[in-house]
């Protein structure tokens, strides 16, 4: 992993590809998106399920779409107790972290008799995409957790799942497992951008939602963003990415399995260290290299290092907070001597991780706070999936007679600097002469 030293040439050049490198779209893939989505919207399940034929279960029909609640029961009987237990304190620490977001509706009133609020309400109906994994064997049980729990916290009926089947039309039953946890038992056995287009539009089988949420490959990713305004979404996201900031008392080998927990993720992830010790930056990329020997995910992880990963080598920590609130990482971890007192340096990121023993997978799978963050940047004016996604505010306003006499003047006064007439005409009908 090659050491910069910041500023210089080299490094700016690595950051700037690092932080431009996200959300380019191919417009190849643009149209090919675009054409699944006006094919579902307009054949609907015919559409739906001959895509699903095509790309993952080939003997999958419309009337096998939805997961039944045997599929579901007997997903227990087929996943570890060991699994369940830690499904079990995941769910329920993820719970108890999302109560705290629920907010509630308000009013206000005051001597002339107006009355204004705002109620906060829960969407109807929500879908939350989970990807399958490779081949629906490694599917992504805390995508269903980080999902579905804010929702149904929030109060939304209806909520469903939609993910992609196994080549035999079935659904992994740990993902199955995890679906029951958290009381969903609408499941759908569609990926991609097609499953995306169910959930927007509608189908003969698949209701139509109100919001979508959940990660994705680059279909889903675009699919999101061209139905986004027909339904509200999360966020668009890019790849994941990583940014630690450590001073010369750092532990190298944490620092270097926290950079490769991310760089494994695709070739399209980043990682980053900022530290102002030439030491602990050696250090640093002589475990990276060692650990990524007997890494599963080896090639995925050298070409992320290779094309967004760094070591960078800086003048104080003020510096490295200051690139770091430039880059917003989707994670931010200090490794550092008393993280708690940098806590008024961080302006942007996703989520940040305190100290050695907190390394970003604890956000992953178990902490509580939701691990669907902002990436590529976005970190600087969007939020972590939350109880927020999933709810609406409606303004309410009352006015008293005298109320409005009073307000009057200034009123019309503005409508007709706007040169809205029939605006202050709906106020000077009710003026007392």
């Amino acid at each position: 992993m090659k050491v910069f030293k910041f500023p210089s040439a080299a490094a700016q050049k690595r950051l700037d590809a690092i932080i431009g490198r996200h959300l380019a779209f191919r417009a190849k893939d643009l149209q090919v998106v675009k054409r699944i989505l006006a094919d579902v919207r307009k054949n609907k399940d015919k559409a739906l399920v001959g895509y699903i034929n095509r790309f993952d279960a080939p003997k999958l029909t419309a009337d096998s779409l939805k997961v039944t609640k045997a599929e579901i029961k007997s997903a227990r009987r087929l996943v570890d107790k060991g699994f369940l237990r830690s499904l079990n304190k995941a769910a329920t620490q993820i719970e108890a972290f999302h109560r705290h977001q629920v907010e509630q509706s308000w009013f206000t009133a005051d001597a002339e008799g107006i009355i204004l609020g705002q109620l906060v309400r829960p969407v109807n109906a929500a879908g939350v995409y989970v990807p399958g994994g490779r081949r629906g064997e490694t599917p992504l049980v805390s995508s269903v957790l980080m999902g579905c729990i804010p929702a149904r916290i929030a109060g939304v009926k209806h909520l469903c799942i939609t993910t992609p089947p196994t080549k035999t039309g079935q659904v992994n039953p740990y993902l199955l497992a995890a679906a029951q946890r958290v009381g969903v038992d609408t499941i759908f056995k569609a990926g991609s951008a097609w499953g995306i287009a169910a959930l927007a539009y509608g189908t003969e089988t698949v209701p139509r939602v109100d919001v979508i949420v959940g990660p994705g490959n680059i279909y889903v990713t675009l699919a999101k963003n061209l139905v986004s305004g027909t339904v509200g979404i999360d966020m668009i996201a890019g790849p994941s990415e990583v940014l630690v900031i450590a001073d010369d008392q750092a532990n190298a080998p944490y620092i270097a399995a926290d950079l490769l927990s991310q760089a494994e993720h695709d070739a399209f992830a980043s990682a980053i260290l900022l530290t102002p010790s030439h030491k602990l930056a050696k250090a640093v990329a002589e475990a990276v290299m060692n650990q990524l020997k007997d890494l599963p995910r080896r090639a995925l992880a050298e070409a992320s290092l290779k094309a967004y990963g760094a070591v960078m080598v800086v003048s104080d920590l003020g510096m490295a907070f200051d690139l770091a609130n430039q880059v917003a990482p989707e994670h931010l971890e200090i490794h550092v001597e008393d993280p708690f007192q940098y806590l008024g340096c961080i302006e942007n990121a996703g989520a940040v991780f305190l100290g050695p023993h907190t390394p970003e997978p604890v956000g992953d799978y178990i902490a509580g706070p939701n691990h669907v963050l902002p990436t590529a940047g976005t970190a600087r004016f969007a939020s972590a999936l939350s109880v927020d996604h999933f709810s609406k505010k409606t303004s309410v306003l009352y006015y008293t007679e005298k109320a409005l006499q009073r307000d009057t003047p200034d009123i019309i006064r503005l409508a007709e600097i706007e040169g809205l007439s029939a605006h202050a005409r709906a106020i000077k009908v009710r003026k007392k002469r």
